[in-house]
C-alpha cells in the first residue's frame, strides 16, 4: 500500500476524532445528547491508566484465549463440514438440515444452551465463539466447493489420482478464496458473540470489564474497552486476511494501479537488425 493511502486512512480517523472532541468539548445536544460523552482527552487518559495495570492484561488474554480455541475449532470442523455436505449426497442429507435450522438462531441466544450443557462459564463462552464463527465457515466452504469446475476433478482421476488426491490437489486448494472470505467473516462474528457472552456471564474479559465500567457510571472505561475490542477486532481480522493471501499466493492478482489507472503492460519492443 502507497504512503498517500496511508496518511489517507490515517486522515480520516483523525478527523473523526478531531469531530468527536469538538462535539464533546461544546457539549452539543442537538437530537444526540454529546453533553454526557466523555471526551477524547478523557479516554486516553483512562486508557494510559488501564494499559499500566495487571488486570487490563489479564482480561486481554481471557478474550483472546476464548476467541482462539472458539475461532480454530471453528475454522477446522466448519471446513470439514462444508466440504463433507458438498461432496457427499449422505452428509448433505444427514448434516444440511441440521446446519440449515441452527444457522438462523443468533450465537448470542445460545448463552441458556451453554449453560445448561457446559460445566463451566468458560466453556460456554468457547462454545459461544466457535458456534457464532461455525456457521460462516461452513456456508462459505460449501458454496466454493460446489462453485468449482468438475474438469479439474476430470483431469486428476484421469491421470489415476484417488479421491484423497482429488480432495488435497484440487477441492480444498480451489476453495480456498471461499473459505477465507468465511473466515474473515466468521472472525468478526466472534468478536461481537464472545464480548456478549462475557457480559453476560463472564468472569474476566474485556467484554466483563467494559460492562463492569458501565455499572459503576465509568464512561471512559467503557470507551477504553469499546476501543480495545475494535483494535483487537481489527488486527485478527488483518492477521487472517494476510494468512489467506499467503495460501492463495498462486492466484492471479488484479494489476497495479497507478494514478488511478491501471498499469498497461508492458510489451516486447523488437529489435532492429543491423543493415550488413
Amino acid at each position: 500500500m502507497s504512503a498517500g493511502r496511508w496518511l489517507l486512512r490515517a486522515a480520516s480517523l483523525a478527523a473523526a476524532l478531531g469531530l468527536w472532541q469538538l462535539l464533546t468539548s461544546l457539549d452539543v445536544n442537538l437530537w444526540l445528547r454529546f453533553e454526557q460523552f466523555p471526551t477524547v482527552g478523557e479516554v486516553a487518559s483512562a486508557f494510559a491508566d488501564r494499559v499500566g495495570t495487571g488486570p487490563y492484561w489479564q482480561d486481554l488474554g481471557h478474550s483472546l484465549r476464548r476467541i482462539a480455541a472458539g475461532f480454530v475449532l471453528a475454522a477446522v470442523l466448519g471446513v470439514a463440514v462444508g466440504t463433507a455436505v458438498a461432496r457427499s449426497r449422505w452428509a448433505a442429507d444427514l448434516l444440511g438440515p441440521l446446519v440449515e435450522v441452527v444457522r438462523p438462531v443468533p450465537a448470542i441466544a445460545l448463552v441458556p444452551v451453554a449453560i445448561l450443557l457446559l460445566p463451566t462459564n468458560e466453556q460456554g463462552i468457547v462454545f459461544i465463539t466457535f458456534a457464532a464463527a461455525f456457521f460462516p465457515v461452513t456456508v462459505s466452504t460449501r458454496h466454493a466447493v460446489r462453485a468449482l469446475t468438475p474438469v479439474w476433478e476430470e483431469a486428476v482421476l484421469t491421470m489415476g489420482g484417488g479421491r484423497a488426491r482429488v480432495l488435497f490437489s484440487v477441492v480444498l486448494p480451489g476453495a480456498l478464496p471461499g473459505i477465507f472470505g468465511g473466515l474473515s467473516v466468521g472472525i468478526g462474528v466472534s468478536w461481537i458473540c464472545v464480548i456478549s457472552a462475557e457480559m453476560i456471564s463472564g468472569e474476566y474479559g474485556v467484554g466483563y470489564r467494559t460492562w463492569q465500567d458501565y455499572t459503576v457510571v465509568d464512561y471512559p472505561g467503557v470507551f477504553v474497552g469499546m476501543a480495545t475490542i475494535g483494535a483487537l477486532g481489527w488486527l485478527t481480522s488483518t492477521a487472517v486476511e494476510l494468512l489467506g493471501r499467503r495460501a492463495t499466493a498462486w492466484l492471479p492478482r488484479p494489476a497495479a494501479r497507478t494514478g488511478g489507472r491501471a498499469a498497461a503492460p508492458r510489451t516486447a519492443v523488437p529489435r532492429k537488425e543491423p543493415v550488413a
